[in-house]
């Protein structure tokens, strides 16, 4: 009896040692599943426009009132083919309410043109959302035309644009829930920053494009081309901007994009927001590619200075990420 009872103790411990093992290899094996199921989970939810992984779909307001909605200002110039493809591509955006577009031509619209972009508004508008199309008339040939006041805008949230870019959806709205947590700010896509001009002094600035941007990763104005701003600011510029930074602006054709940079810096003293999304140009480069055009970027910049009593601009080096589209490096 004695000589059998250490053979059965190290019997009983084997039986032990293989059950913790086979248990362990068990969790594991569990443990390994959960985690394949769960990125498969994560990665089919990226492909979607909004997300619903553990009950959550990305809306913050899907309703009619003004924070849940906006609208889109476009501005164009005699460039037909660029604003039909515009007017089609952002009539499919879920959350867009209207299109308002800035025409400031010698003729008002062709009947054509106001059928065939009321055809496809019509088309491409959402079931449950029908896009309101309007035609901003104005008589003066004027970039300031891009920021009148308007009366009727129902949406607090304005997308300004101009017509020779595009913007997927999805980054449109991003770039709107962006907003939505920052709705005193411009949040956009295309960054440009300043600087002090050593040479000149301490109240003299240089203006500094994307290169700029790039190189040092701080911007400090985000342009009209493409951002969003609360309709208030339309109200603001209408009203309470210069009238002789608006004659400048008339005169030289530039610049009302960093004037209205200047104005909503000027009423938060905060940075704007700079959101990360895809841009595609559908037409030429504009004022941008001609020679001079830093030069008299930076002449307007000191202009607004003079005007504003101060540097009102604020630098930043923040940019919003959809984390949705960036987690896997």
């Amino acid at each position: 009896m004695r000589g059998g009872l250490p053979i059965s103790r190290r019997s009983v411990f084997k039986l032990r040692q293989v059950g913790i093992g086979t248990l362990g290899s068990a969790k594991i094996k569990i443990l390994l599943c959960g985690c394949v199921v769960l990125s498969l989970l994560a990665i089919a939810n990226r492909n979607r426009d909004s997300s619903s992984f553990m009950g959550w779909t990305g809306d913050f307001d899907r309703s009619s009132s003004p924070r849940g909605r906006y609208s889109i200002l476009i501005n164009t110039w005699k460039r037909y083919d660029l604003l039909k493809k515009s007017i089609s591509h952002y009539t499919s955006c879920p959350r867009l309410d209207s299109i308002h577009i800035v025409w400031s031509e010698p003729d008002p619209p062709s009947d054509s043109l106001k059928r065939y972009l009321n055809h496809v508004v019509r088309s491409n508008s959402r079931k449950d959302q029908q896009v309101e199309l309007v035609f901003d008339i104005n008589k003066e040939d004027s970039l300031n035309n891009r920021f009148k006041e308007i009366k009727d805008l129902k949406t607090d949230a304005v997308f300004s644009i101009d017509d020779d870019v595009i913007f997927p959806c999805t980054s449109v709205e991003f770039a709107f829930t962006v907003w939505q947590s920052a709705s005193d700010t411009m949040v956009g896509y295309v960054p440009r920053t300043h600087w002090v001009d050593q040479k000149k002094g301490e109240n003299k600035y240089k203006y500094g494009g994307w290169w700029s941007v790039w190189w040092t990763g701080t911007y400090s104005m985000v342009l009209s081309k493409a951002a969003f701003f609360h309709k208030k600011y339309l109200k603001l510029y209408t009203d309470e901007m210069p009238a002789s930074l608006k004659e400048y602006i008339t005169k030289n054709r530039n610049c009302e994009d960093i004037a209205m940079s200047f104005l909503v810096a000027n009423a938060t003293d905060a940075p704007p927001i700079w959101v990360k999304g895809k841009i595609f140009e559908i037409g030429s480069t504009g004022i941008s590619s001609l020679g001079g055009h830093s030069e008299r970027r930076t002449e307007c910049v000191n202009k607004f200075v003079d005007e504003f009593g101060r540097m009102p601009l604020v630098p930043t080096v923040m940019k919003a990420v959809d984390s949705r589209y960036s987690w896997f490096w």
